[in-house]
């Protein structure tokens, strides 16, 4: 795993959650996100999905996920081909 995965889960940890919970609650914090598409195949993904869409994230966490994942830089700027 990579030093990003390790922090993400320990961040995770910290605060009690799931990884895969937090991932669809932090897409679900972003603007131009309307509604992710989810394709569970078991009953324990269906149950991650809906916790995920009850979960709020406070903004020190997300935050910390921005520290974590920087991304590439600006947008629209860093995303041009």
């Amino acid at each position: 795993m990579t030093r990003r995965g390790l922090a993400y889960e320990d961040l995770c940890g910290e605060h009690g959650l799931e990884p895969g919970d937090v991932g669809l609650a932090w897409l679900l914090t972003r603007p131009g996100v309307t509604g992710p598409i989810v394709g569970p195949r078991v009953r324990e993904q269906l149950d991650s999905a809906v916790r995920a869409a009850a979960l709020e994230l406070p903004e020190e966490f997300l935050s910390a996920l921005d520290e974590i994942f920087p991304g590439p830089g600006p947008v629209p700027e860093a995303f041009a081909w």
